[in-house]
């Protein structure tokens, strides 16, 4: 008994010199940053031509990318209107601060002048939503929104969903792109095009057919003279930016055209980089909000081939 205590002690006298065991140290936290430098080739996708309108300004060329999962009947008559070049030598009549820029036909109040829509449609009914559908991905985000009840990414676009209706909705954020209408729900079809340049106008969701969203190009739009004009309308001739052409990717030659990748937002490093964002590990940050909405997840894009994290 005596030499048991006795090797009890010994022990208890080691176990006190050396001190309790050490833990491992905590793994480091990857930024945004570090996640993207180390990203695969697959978690990459390429653009579709057939889906890429290049909109060619005086200043460079801005890219949109078409959404037909949501608005088919849209994303078809807009290519249909490039492709009569209807929007060619046209202009951007309107850039209201915080809000939009949006482009179309100055003479439109004008019959006797107005630009002729050939083989598109003037008009289409609205958009504005559809039945939620299995096929159509969808990678949630893990916080609430004010506007919806739950909300997320669709192969890159921000996205809205109700289960209790069974609807699902692009929604409003910097870079979407809308086709402009009147009071009647069915009185735009494309002519006349927005994209947000400031706040997430979310109250707008469900109200005006989205149709895509800005790729690249998005300063040339942001950084335009606004109007001084009711709801940032130029109300002179020569404040008006004209529009160059509007083409689809598809129908440039392959030389001319702008090889973009896009993030693919149901990968697993697309999900790192939500929670990387979410609770920021660089050096800067002192709090941790613990939280993200939708209009604070960018999805990148890079140059096609680039290297990892360009």
């Amino acid at each position: 008994m005596k030499m048991a205590i006795f090797g009890f002690c010994i022990a208890c006298l080691i176990a006190a010199a050396v001190g309790p065991a050490a833990e491992p140290p905590a793994q480091k936290s990857l930024t945004a940053a570090e996640i993207l430098a180390v990203a695969k080739a697959e978690d990459w996708r390429a653009l579709d031509p057939e889906n890429t309108l290049y909109l060619e300004l005086a200043t460079g060329r801005v890219i949109i990318e078409l959404a037909p999962a949501f608005a088919p009947q849209h994303a078809a008559n807009i290519k249909a209107l490039a492709r009569e070049h209807y929007y060619d030598g046209l202009a951007i009549i309107r850039v209201q601060d915080n809000y939009v820029v949006q482009w179309g036909d100055p003479n439109a109040e004008k019959p006797e002048a107005a630009r002729k829509i050939r083989k598109a449609r003037p008009t289409l009914p609205a958009e504005f939503d559809r039945a939620i559908d299995g096929q159509v991905p969808f990678t949630p985000l893990p916080d609430g929104d004010v506007y919806a009840a739950e909300v997320g990414l669709s192969a890159g676009f921000p996205v809205a969903r109700d289960k209790g209706s069974n609807r699902m909705w692009l929604v409003h954020g910097y870079g979407m792109a809308g086709a402009a209408r009147g009071n009647t729900v069915d009185s735009g079809g494309g002519a006349e095009i927005y994209v947000v340049i400031g706040q997430a106008p979310r109250h707008l969701d469900r109200n005006i057919t989205l149709f895509g969203r800005v790729l690249k190009g998005m300063e040339l739009l942001s950084s335009l003279p606004r109007g001084n004009g009711t709801m940032g309308f130029y109300e002179k001739p020569e404040q008006l930016v004209a529009i160059k052409s509007v083409r689809v990717a598809a129908d440039v030659p392959l030389a001319e055209r702008s090889d973009l990748e896009v993030m693919r937002t149901d990968s697993e490093t697309f999900r790192r980089l939500v929670e990387a964002r979410r609770n920021r590990s660089d050096e800067w940050f002192v709090y941790k909000a613990g939280r993200i909405e939708l209009g604070n997840v960018p999805v990148p894009v890079r140059g096609k081939g680039a290297p990892a994290g360009k």
